[in-house]
């Protein structure tokens, strides 16, 4: 199995969202969902549901909305993920050769952004090539789990405003297509601690 860079930083140009706000002992962060592609409902469930237990361990309690849903509404916690490519399971789309990220988080003056990038061709080609046999009955829900933990890493870095990756767990800086879709996956103790601790500090 080819481990895959679970994430970059990438630089950019973005104005920020509003600061993140004190919180209560269970902070609540909306996430914004842009999809650029296709994507499976199914997938989409999955992913929410594994994210939000991943930062569970954390107090930190995950809000959805896609794009367009926020009704000029204002959030104190907020970040917004891209999804580029086709979020869904594809029998046989082109397969990756080099290594790269499966996300990235964007940045600009060494400053960590609330906005990250998912591109979904890379984690559903990551998936796809740790699946065989029955995995294919539920291939769209194990690409759910992949987005899912991919969704979990880029959070760790916007919320912790890091770049810094764990040793363990789904905070790695590199995991492979099994690891995206086999066991679950969890935020080492260290992440967790750094969650807290930033939470409790605003």
């Amino acid at each position: 199995m080819r481990p895959v860079y679970a994430c970059a930083c990438l630089v950019a140009a973005f104005a920020a969202l509003p600061a993140f706000a004190a919180q209560s002992s269970s902070p609540v962060v909306t996430v914004i969902l842009d999809f650029k592609g296709v994507y499976s409902a199914r997938a989409l469930r999955e992913m929410q549901n594994e994210s939000a237990a991943i930062l569970h361990s954390s107090g930190v309690r995950l809000e959805w909305k896609l794009l367009g849903e926020t009704g000029g509404k204002s959030f104190s916690d907020l970040v917004v993920m891209t999804f580029k490519g086709v979020c869904e399971y594809e029998p046989a789309p082109p397969r990756y050769d080099e290594l790269g990220p499966y996300a990235v988080t964007k940045t600009t003056d060494g400053q960590i952004l609330p906005f990250g990038e998912v591109d979904c061709d890379r984690v559903v080609d990551s998936a796809r090539s740790a699946m065989s046999g029955a995995d294919l009955d539920r291939a769209d829900l194990l690409v759910g789990r992949a987005l899912g933990r991919v969704v979990a890493h880029e959070l760790v870095h916007m919320l912790t405003k890091s770049a810094e990756h764990g040793k363990e767990g789904v905070e790695k800086a590199a995991l492979s297509g099994r690891q995206l879709i086999g066991a679950f996956l969890p935020l080492s103790a260290f992440d967790v601690n750094r969650l807290r601790l930033e939470f409790a500090g605003r």
